[in-house]
């Protein structure tokens, strides 16, 4: 196979999201500024199907899941071999989608290699690595995205605009937590009316987000099914859920944390100074960030 790279090499960006936004568990994630980067070139190196690569600043822990992402969709079919940096804005273990913007950017190598795919394909097979399908549609889509899935494990989503005047305010603790354990914390079932409450929670918050009704929106981010069993293993978390201030929105975990996430409207300066503070007093230093939503052109 033939493929042809500029002289300065491929380059694909990949963003973070945000999963869950309070009630919407593994149903709703949003894509934020913050990037997973590779600059991909031909390899020098004799030989087919390989794939060299480099980490810039980062301490890969298992599975290089760009390279099985790659390897997925490719199956048996032959590649020329190719050198790969690898530069992430996105910490790992994070809450932020650091895996599935792994996925994502070895689906966008692939197609490079091989061509464009069906969006459908591309969220099966994300969802089939990652486990869930929320952050690998954020990821692909952009924007705010609102997944489900068929009997069949297929995957439905669907993306919308983000509000221009809302941002989202991140604090990640210096503290890694991965996903599987803050998964197993949760409860195997829950009394009928918090899943009510939930349903109403995730339809308030995608027409508010709509309609541009920002004041139902604090009602909206409230959770009955996951952050409670997440207090008790994400520092800081029950102190922020409470947190009120001028141009706060409101407080959600981001993803399986342990970073926090808020949305705020104004006094973003204040607001991650709020949330830095939580931190504090639970005994971490957290970097904060001031995002806006990704949305493609």
């Amino acid at each position: 196979m033939r493929l042809d790279l500029p002289a300065r090499g491929l380059r694909i960006a990949v963003p973070a999201s945000i999963a869950n936004l309070g009630p919407g568990l593994d149903t709703l994630a949003l894509a934020v500024r913050l990037f997973l980067n590779l600059r991909v070139r031909k390899s020098g190196a004799a030989g087919a199907n390989l794939l060299s690569f480099r980490f810039h600043d980062i301490e890969l822990r298992g599975e290089n899941l760009i390279e099985r992402a790659f390897r997925h969709l490719a199956g048996r079919r032959g590649f020329p071999s190719l050198d790969i940096d690898v530069d992430a804005e996105i910490p790992l273990c994070s809450g932020l989608g650091s895996s599935a913007a792994a996925i994502v950017a070895g689906f966008r190598l692939f197609e490079a290699v091989f061509g464009p795919q069906p969006v459908d394909r591309l969220l099966s097979a994300g969802c089939a690595i990652e486990g869930h399908p929320e952050n690998v549609a954020a990821a692909l889509l952009g924007g705010l995205v609102v997944c489900g899935q068929r009997d069949d494990g297929s995957v439905i989503a669907l993306s919308a605009p983000w509000p221009r005047a809302l941002r989202i305010i991140v604090a990640t603790p210096e503290l890694q937590l991965e996903t599987r354990r803050s998964r197993e914390v949760l409860p195997q079932t829950v009394p009928l009316a918090a899943a009510v409450t939930n349903i109403q929670h995730v339809a308030l918050l995608l027409e508010g987000l709509r309609a541009g009704n920002f004041a139902v929106l604090s009602e909206a981010l409230r959770d009955q099914l996951h952050q409670p069993s997440r207090c008790a293993i994400v520092p800081a978390l029950e102190a922020a859920l409470k947190l009120r201030y001028r141009g706060l929105i409101g407080v959600c975990l981001s993803g399986s944390g342990p970073s926090i996430a808020a949305i705020g409207q104004s006094h973003l300066p204040q607001i991650a100074g709020k949330l830095n503070a939580a931190f504090r007093k639970a005994g971490l230093r957290a970097v904060t960030r001031t995002l806006s939503a990704y949305q493609p052109n």
